[in-house]
């Protein structure tokens, strides 16, 4: 019963294959492998972008850092919803790989940026001209930190907000495969179409050992980011390693399968918690996140069962009255099991503890 987050997961037979057949023999280092200009020509296919630059790094948050350095200079801000990761989680990353550029936390539901919130927060900057940080940059996430999926038409109007402030647009796509199947709709109309300038193209939350693509729709910003990527310590020398991963991860659209995997088994577990007393759901359940609660003691009977899940917010305790409710954040990744749902949901209502779950992988 592993909820605490797909980062969890194992990875999945076709990208350790891939590595190990990446292993034999040499090959030119620093993205200067076959393999790595297979996946730009891959990516440039899937999204329908023939001119796009691609680059690879290791982790989310250095593709949101980089990516962000290019499109706002350190006297700007980057417009961000209050629950960004690039907020939350990224240790101030994003400030300094900017060089010092001012993150400008915008409201909305689901943590979904609201257009008239991002409108109002650009029209207040800079009101004082050079004694203020400018306008620099906007970013969103999708799936958000709340599970919820923007469509293309809500990101067309979120861009069209930052176009006419003549602001460029970047989308933290952690879980872009999995809001992708969830609006069903292709990679191009969920990015450039709708005014997306970069997008941090996720792997590693669906399922891969640790590798992010950035992809630059304006190849004009290509080369700079090439440099920041090098002076910030990330450009690989052992490349195909990485290549090798994101190669696997798009043939076959394995990609598209495993987040659809993902997306199912959250279903299915928001669906089971849904409709058990006392509980309810906290967002729509539109991608591989559930966000619920539920009274304390079933939250006591699943973790002393061994069911690994977030408090959400953490700060809440296990201590107290048994039918008070406690909200929690429940991810399910590619290999995440109906067993392993249904036996979490009999520990919430209160059945008998199950029997160890096996998860393949």
């Amino acid at each position: 019963m592993h909820f605490a987050s797909d980062n969890t997961a194992p990875v999945p037979p076709q990208i350790l294959e891939a590595m190990i057949e990446a292993n034999h023999g040499h090959t030119m280092p620093y993205g200067n492998d076959v393999t790595t200009t297979d996946v730009r020509d891959a990516i440039r296919i899937a999204f329908e972008a023939p001119e796009a630059e691609v680059y690879l790094v290791a982790t989310g948050t250095a593709a949101n850092a980089l990516a962000l350095a290019c499109l706002c200079p350190p006297w700007a801000t980057v417009y961000c919803h209050r629950n960004a990761h690039v907020e939350e989680d990224e240790c101030g990353a994003p400030e300094f790989f900017t060089g010092g550029a001012k993150l400008t936390l915008v409201g909305g539901d689901h943590a979904k940026v609201d257009p008239d919130a991002l409108a109002r927060a650009i029209g207040f900057t800079a009101r004082a001209g050079v004694h203020n940080v400018q306008r620099g940059a906007v970013t969103i996430t999708n799936a958000t930190e709340a599970g919820a999926v923007y469509s293309p038409a809500e990101v067309a109007a979120i861009c069209a907000v930052a176009r006419a402030a003549d602001l460029p647009v970047h989308m933290d796509g952690a879980r872009f495969a999995n809001a992708l199947v969830s609006a069903g709709c292709s990679p191009a109309e969920m990015t450039w179409k709708a005014g997306i300038d970069v997008l941090s193209f996720g792997g590693t939350k669906n399922g891969l050992m640790g590798v992010e693509a950035v992809v630059l729709f304006d190849p004009a910003r290509a080369w700079e980011f090439e440099l920041r990527r090098k002076r910030g310590g990330h450009l690989f020398s052992k490349h195909r390693y990485l290549s090798a991963q994101m190669a696997a991860y798009l043939k076959d659209d394995l990609w598209l399968k495993l987040a659809e995997r993902a997306n199912h088994a959250a279903a299915r577990l928001s669906a089971g918690l849904a409709a058990l007393p006392g509980a309810t759901l906290l967002h729509p359940t539109q991608a591989n996140a559930v966000f619920a609660a539920w009274p304390r003691e079933g939250h006591r009977r699943a973790q002393k069962a061994g069911a690994q899940y977030y408090l959400w917010p953490m700060d809440q305790s296990l201590e107290g009255p048994g039918d008070q409710p406690l909200s929690a954040r429940l991810v399910c990744s590619w290999c995440t099991t109906e067993d392993e749902i249904d036996a979490f949901l009999r520990l919430v209502e209160g059945g008998p503890a199950p029997a160890p779950v096996h998860v393949p992988g």
